[in-house]
C-alpha cells in the first residue's frame, strides 16, 4: 500500500524562503519512496512524502519549525493511494 503524508506550514510574513530552506534541509530518520517540496503564495510550504507502508504505520514526519518562523501550527494529513487514473 502507498501512503502519502502531507505537511503544510505558513511562515511569518516575509520569511517564506527561510521556511522553505528549513523544510528542504530537514532530513527524516528513514528515507521515503518519494519526497516533494512545494511553495505557494502567502509564504506557505508543503512537503509530501510517499511511503510503501500500511495506512496506520508509524512513519517519520517533519516536526514543527521554531515558533518564530511560523504564523500558525503545522497542518498534517495522511492519505492512502486508491490506484492510478488514466
Amino acid at each position: 500500500m502507498t501512503v502519502a503524508l502531507m505537511w503544510e506550514a505558513r511562515a511569518v510574513s516575509g520569511r517564506g524562503e527561510e521556511l522553505l530552506a528549513w523544510a528542504r534541509a530537514h532530513e527524516l530518520a528513514v528515507r521515503p519512496v518519494r519526497r516533494e517540496t512545494f511553495r505557494a503564495a502567502g509564504d506557505r510550504v508543503l512537503v509530501v512524502t510517499w511511503w510503501d507502508a500500511p495506512y496506520d504505520a508509524e512513519l517519520p514526519e517533519l516536526p514543527e519549525p521554531d515558533a518564530e518562523l511560523v504564523a500558525r501550527a503545522v497542518h498534517r494529513w495522511r492519505f492512502e493511494s486508491v490506484g492510478l487514473e488514466s
